[in-house]
């Protein structure tokens, strides 16, 4: 039996922000419903269009390295999906960091570990004649698929670093 994420019947669009096309995929928590990559202004509408129960993000985060505009310009686009989003308060941000940790474990995880970590969880995408849990899901949709999968997992699954690192200074105190 395949995992299974979120509550029963929450969609999740979850969007991997890019500088011109984000990727992105709708998942019910057991497999994906639609997924794609989209130039930023139809990732736009689709945005302000969805009736998705939540939308998550791929957060960008520093990593103490210097950062050219193209980190910028998705930083931007990244905020413009947020706001357009009807509830922008309850948008789930999520780490690259609780990304790879969460499905891999490891911080050196890199794309084709995660894909197939998703793979290993979900199902393979299968094919047209007989399509997988993951059908259809290619280049950065893949990337919005494992944020996807994060948000869906709730206190199951790490929780983005920043988080992490705030309980541990709470407890301190």
């Amino acid at each position: 039996m395949r995992a299974r994420f979120g509550g029963q019947g929450m969609n999740i669009l979850a969007i991997d922000p890019g500088t011109t096309q984000s990727g992105w995929v709708l998942f019910d928590g057991r497999r994906v419903l639609e997924c794609g990559v989209f130039a930023n202004y139809a990732m736009l509408d689709q945005v302000r269009n969805s009736s998705a129960d939540v939308l998550a993000i791929e957060k960008i985060e520093a990593m103490g390295m210097a950062v050219g505009a193209e980190v910028f310009e998705t930083v931007h686009w990244s905020g413009r999906f947020f706001q357009a989003w009807r509830e922008p308060d309850k948008v789930k941000r999520i780490t690259r960091r609780s990304v790879k940790l969460g499905l891999c474990g490891n911080m050196r995880a890199k794309d084709p570990n995660i894909r197939q970590a998703l793979i290993d969880m979900l199902g393979a995408p299968g094919t047209k004649k007989a399509p997988g849990p993951t059908y259809g899901v290619t280049s950065h949709a893949w990337a919005a698929l494992a944020v996807a999968v994060i948000a869906a997992g709730g206190d199951a699954l790490p929780r983005p670093f920043e988080q992490h690192g705030q309980r541990q200074a709470e407890a301190a105190f």
